[in-house]
């Protein structure tokens, strides 16, 4: 019986395409609520068992969108062991997005963007702190808040010139040699990352 359950559930409870589309430009509650419809057709199936949480039972309202402009852009930056940034209030980031250099100013148009490996800036007056970023996403909010996410990440001014320059010339004898598409592959990601460092260190 429970091993149909997964396809009643989704036949009795997908709603209309109207209510779809009604849900994509609906607010977010302001708490909390259950999955009435899903709670229904999950005690038909399987009445003896409690049902699991759903993604509306987990969803918190939208932040609001301030009627001005702020003057400063709240940015938090976090990797996956450590908060780097949390709450600062700044002038500017500028984060190296996939489509290229993305400069992000208080009440900037709310976007995802992914990331690749390059320098991230934040401004904060006369300050500018960078990092080298491998990978990751920025979350802009219409709230003036950014939450920018990264796989790894260091300090520009801690990156060793002289090791970049060696991983460099290693990665590409690498690529020079490779006889496989796997080889190729890991050799190529290999000069990107360490070819955007070196561009770090000297732009």
């Amino acid at each position: 019986m429970l091993r149909h359950a997964a396809r009643r559930l989704v036949s009795r409870a997908v709603a209309p395409p109207t209510a779809r589309r009604a849900l994509a430009t609906a607010e977010v509650p302001a708490e909390a609520v259950e999955d009435s419809t899903f709670v229904e057709a999950w005690k038909k199936v399987a009445p003896n068992i409690e049902p699991p949480a759903t993604p509306l039972s987990l969803m918190q309202p939208r932040p609001p969108t301030p009627a001005t402009i702020p003057t400063k852009l709240t940015v938090n930056f976090v990797l996956p062991y450590k908060s780097e940034i949390a709450n600062k209030e700044v002038d500017m980031v500028i984060v190296p997005a996939t489509t290229g250099q993305m400069g992000v100013l208080p009440g900037h148009v709310a976007t995802i963007a992914e990331l690749k490996p390059g320098v991230l800036s934040v401004h904060e007056g006369n300050d500018v702190s960078k990092y080298f970023v491998s990978s990751g996403f920025a979350f802009v909010h219409a709230n003036s808040i950014a939450d920018i996410v990264a796989v790894e990440a260091i300090p520009v001014d801690q990156i060793d010139p002289a090791l970049v320059q060696k991983g460099l010339a290693e990665f590409t004898a690498k690529l020079g040699s490779a006889s496989t598409d796997l080889e190729k592959a890991e050799a190529q990601i290999g000069v990107d990352v360490h070819s955007a460092l070196n561009a770090a260190l000297t732009g």
